[in-house]
């Protein structure tokens, strides 16, 4: 079961703004960037991101229905910021825990299941 909805609005108005700018530094953190559905507005939405060998693995916290992850589905695609680099990447689809598991390191893998963390989104650079 995935976070609740009110913790995601909380951290939508109070923590994201705050801890932002320094989520694309983070180990194991990334700055997800994608436009809306209907407005076209640029969002950045901090996110637990994974590298693979062809993209990254990112955690839904919040679940798979969240409006960042449909509008990244939506469009097809959007860009990750991680340790300074911004790559553009091809939203693959949503995956279960078990695909999840060669991307995520086990304490981590541990921390997000006791969360209740149970999808993940593939993304994929698209070269392959």
């Amino acid at each position: 079961m995935p976070l609740p909805n009110w913790l995601a609005r909380v951290n939508r108005r109070l923590t994201n703004p705050l801890f932002g700018p320094a989520a694309s530094r983070l180990p194991y953190f990334a700055v997800i960037l994608h436009r809306g559905r209907v407005s076209g507005r640029l969002y950045r939405t901090p996110v637990n991101a994974f590298p693979t060998d062809d993209g990254f693995i990112v955690a839904l916290t919040y679940g798979s229905s969240t409006d960042w992850v449909r509008n990244v589905l939506s469009s097809g695609e959007c860009e990750i910021e991680r340790r300074g680099r911004r790559v553009r990447l091809v939203a693959h689809r949503v995956i279960g825990k078990t695909e999840s598991v060669a991307a995520v390191p086990s304490f981590v893998r541990f921390v997000l299941d006791l969360l209740g963390v149970q999808d993940f989104l593939q993304l994929d650079t698209g070269r392959s």
